[in-house]
């Protein structure tokens, strides 16, 4: 038999608000079973869709593009290629952002051994 969840046992495995479970399934995001009183039921593969879609945030991927994305997924393996191409974007953004925060650490370090040099350098005094 398979393992289900009411929407608050998700909300604290996945440590997302009730509210924001409510959202993304206004956003076709999310598309739980219902039970014969109405209440939401997730099971297993809702719960790994949604460390995916929480994943995809915490790369900067827009909400608009995940939706894109769940779309897609929805029609099946003929769209593999169209999803590949939004994870490659956003691989992209995050390669120009890591360039980007490699220029500020090395500007840090060397700015460290400018001050490291002077501190390091005879002092020099008058006699």
């Amino acid at each position: 038999m398979m393992k289900t969840y009411k929407i608050s046992e998700i909300s604290k495995l996945t440590e997302l608000s009730i509210p924001t479970l409510r959202y993304y399934e206004e956003l076709g995001l999310l598309k739980p079973n219902r039970n014969s009183t109405n209440y939401r039921i997730f099971t297993d593969d809702d719960l790994r869709w949604i460390e995916f879609i929480n994943r995809a945030k915490a790369t900067g991927m827009t909400l608009s593009k995940i939706v894109d994305y769940s779309r897609l997924r929805e029609k099946g393996d003929s769209t593999i290629l169209d999803r590949i191409n939004i994870l490659a974007e956003q691989e992209t953004t995050l390669q120009v952002e890591l360039k980007k925060i490699q220029q500020h650490i090395d500007f840090l370090q060397n700015k460290k051994q400018y001050y490291t040099k002077l501190l390091d350098s005879p002092k020099k005094t008058s006699l």
